[in-house]
């Protein structure tokens, strides 16, 4: 086992030579400093497992250097064993009130300075057990809480998270009097794909027009696979008109996409069904997504590679 490494804070150099030649012989480690500053710029600069700190000291007091332990993000966790002369319990309640985490007066005995040492440290091992374990557990919790939340395949938003999200959105939107728009889009014959070049390729269709359609939208849009080859994408602050331009960027750049698994002559395409509010009829982020739903049917009964609006047909000009 490594030694511990003891920081002894001690005026008297008698009294910190007879405690140095004692704790060196139990197969400590000390580093000795004789006042409150010489303490302060030790700590800082080397490793320390515990500190032998006196009350009375020339510059400062013990309990003014173990508040700056305690509240320095660095050494608050090391633990303090206040040694003084003084006896009366208003002292041992202020050192222990400024961060001490034991009390022993001097004279104290050598064999009981040495099991205190150890007790402080056998408690400061299992505080940072527990810090660590907690500490992996926030890990594990953000990786359920980021798996709860997002799809396996594409690394988007989830269909659930995405439904919180809007709502979110909209109830911002129609408070403010706000334009927020809703893209369904949907890969064009995606079971083709499938059928003709397996699962396999499919996902990586599916991988790879997730990230072509995240790359031609805002840092402020939200993009969620909705389910099977159907994305959903909220745009806040755009209305109807504002849709136009990002909906013909998206369904220029996925038909330009050349899936990597896919020959290169094999295209993908995509339809989009696209709603907005302000809309009278439009009353619950749930009837946005329903709107957008019947203008994607659209867009694909009327043939594919286009976007539709709700109410309003829309053919995409740069349909071959």
């Amino acid at each position: 086992m490594s030694r511990t490494r003891i920081l002894l804070v001690e005026d008297s150099d008698l009294q910190a030579r007879t405690a140095i030649k004692f704790l060196e012989k139990e197969g400590h480690e000390v580093q000795w400093a004789k006042d409150g500053k010489a303490a302060i710029n030790l700590i800082k600069s080397y490793p320390i497992d515990i500190v032998l700190l006196d009350l009375v000291l020339p510059d400062m007091t013990g309990n003014q250097i173990c508040r700056w332990l305690k509240l320095n993000e660095d050494t608050k966790g090391i633990p303090i064993i206040m040694l003084t002369v003084k006896s009366e319990v208003n002292d041992k309640v202020a050192g222990l009130e400024a961060g001490a985490d034991d009390y022993l007066p001097k004279p104290y005995n050598e064999i009981e300075l040495n099991a205190r040492i150890y007790a402080c440290l056998r408690t400061k091992s299992l505080q940072d057990d527990l810090r660590q374990k907690n500490v992996q557990l926030e890990e594990l919790l953000k990786k359920v809480a980021v798996f709860a939340s997002t799809d396996y395949l594409t690394g988007l938003y989830n269909r659930r998270q995405f439904e919180i999200l809007l709502k979110k959105e909209y109830l911002r939107a129609a408070r403010y009097k706000e334009p927020l728009t809703c893209f369904l889009l949907d890969i064009d014959h995606f079971k083709r794909v499938n059928d003709t070049f397996g699962h396999n390729a499919g996902d990586v269709v599916l991988k790879e027009i997730s990230k072509t359609i995240t790359a031609s939208l805002r840092e402020i849009d939200i993009i969620a696979r909705w389910g099977g080859e159907e994305f959903i994408i909220a745009l806040p602050n755009t209305d109807k008109e504002g849709a136009l331009s990002p909906a013909l960027r998206i369904l220029k750049a996925v038909s330009e996409h050349r899936v990597s698994l896919l020959p290169s002559e094999e295209r993908i395409t995509a339809s989009i069904g696209i709603a907005a509010i302000p809309e009278p009829t439009i009353t619950t982020y749930e009837q946005l997504i329903h709107m957008a739903d019947e203008a994607l049917y659209r867009a694909k009964k009327n043939g594919r590679n286009r976007f539709e609006i709700h109410q309003t047909a829309m053919v995409d000009e740069t349909r071959q």
